[in-house]
């Protein structure tokens, strides 16, 4: 069997990387090829992934990660599964991706519920309730930012943003 040779992307709270995986039919090696740190962005009160410096230091690390190996069969990217970006009809971000522990989803969870009784919401969708998931991350920038999410084009998670 050939070896195939993969890109992971792997994005953590502080800090983010990008490892190479080599498969031959037989077992799997990973090699670290670039570390780089992950620092939110605080403006007029709110907290902000640098979606831009992550764009730039994945890319950094993919550049490496083909250097190495050559050519890349597959690349994979795994961040945060409740953050998103919001995208024009030209592909462009409306702003900057708002991050998990912004302040903003503070007290949400209650006035969704107001809406959407707990029980109803836990059976649509089974998650635990946790003041950061995205549909409440998506009320609150509805409070906060009024039509904006009707103005986007697409909701991207932050894996579909960057790959």
């Amino acid at each position: 069997m050939k070896t195939r040779t993969m890109a992971a992307v792997d994005l953590g709270a502080s800090s983010g990387r990008v490892l190479l995986a080599r498969y031959d039919g037989l077992g799997i090696s990973l090699e670290e090829i670039h570390r780089f740190p992950n620092r939110p962005v605080t403006l007029r009160g709110h907290r902000f992934w640098n979606i831009l410096g992550l764009w730039d230091d994945t890319l950094s690390g993919l550049r490496k990660a083909r250097q190495v190996a050559g050519t890349l069969d597959s690349i994979g990217v795994d961040t945060w599964a409740i953050d998103y970006g919001l995208v024009d009809t030209h592909g462009f971000l409306l702003g900057q991706p708002f991050q998990y522990r912004d302040s903003r989803t503070d007290g949400v969870m209650e006035q969704v519920f107001a809406r959407l009784p707990r029980e109803v919401l836990y059976q649509r969708t089974g998650i635990q309730f946790l003041p950061f998931n995205t549909l409440f991350q998506l009320y609150a920038h509805e409070l906060l930012q009024p039509g904006e999410l009707a103005r986007a084009h697409r909701l991207l998670l932050i894996p579909d943003l960057l790959h």
